[in-house]
Order: C-alpha cells, then sequence, then structure tokens
C-alpha cells in the first residue's frame, strides 16, 4: 500500500506560481492538490483532458467557460476538455482544492 502525505509531497514548479502538490501520478489518471493564499489564482488555462475540482476547504471562485461562481468545501466542479478554466482565492482564507484528471494528459495545458 502506498500512501501520499500532502505535507510530505514536494511543491511542482508549474507556471500557475502557487502551491501545486502531486499526489497520485499514473498513466490513467493524476491527483493534485493546490493550496490558495488569499488573494492567489491559477493562470486561465484549458486542459486536453476532463478534471473536476473537489473543494477540501475555502471558497474559491470557479471559472468553467463563461460560467464565474463562488464555491465552497464538499463541493465538486467538473471542468471538460478544452473548456478554458481557472480558481481565484479572492477570500481572507486558505484554500485547498483536489483536482483529479483523468486520463492523465500527455500533452501540456495551455495558458490563456
Amino acid at each position: 500500500m502506498k500512501i501520499s502525505s500532502v505535507k510530505e509531497t514536494p511543491i511542482s514548479e508549474t507556471p500557475h506560481k502557487v502551491d501545486v502538490r502531486k499526489l497520485y501520478d499514473r498513466e490513467n489518471a493524476q491527483a493534485v492538490h493546490i493550496t490558495l493564499k488569499p488573494g492567489e489564482a491559477l493562470k486561465p488555462h484549458i486542459t486536453p483532458v476532463d478534471l473536476f475540482f473537489y473543494i477540501l476547504e475555502g471558497t474559491p471562485e470557479a471559472l468553467v467557460g463563461d460560467e464565474r461562481v463562488t464555491t465552497e468545501a464538499e463541493s465538486l466542479i467538473e471542468s471538460p476538455r478544452d473548456i478554458p478554466h481557472c480558481l481565484y482565492n479572492n477570500s481572507e482564507s486558505i484554500a485547498r482544492i483536489l483536482v483529479v484528471k483523468a486520463p492523465k494528459s500527455v500533452q501540456q495545458s495551455r495558458l490563456l
């Protein structure tokens, strides 16, 4: 059995310049933990695979396509492939998000 701890997983270098940690990284799927401090955001981008955001903590704003909504903990947001998406933390608290991509993308996401 393999158990991955967020605290022990190194921060990955990404164009977003936020705390991104790859917890699961296999050919058929990828799970990433993102921490957004107050005022931080991902850069708007397009991913060539389906994914979902599961909000673990906080109230980040999610942009998928042309819809932008404030979310809350224990919410799941679907983002189909090839659709612009982004997360923003405009709150005063930390936001923690689990992102799952299936299958794992073999192409880079495209920043907008």
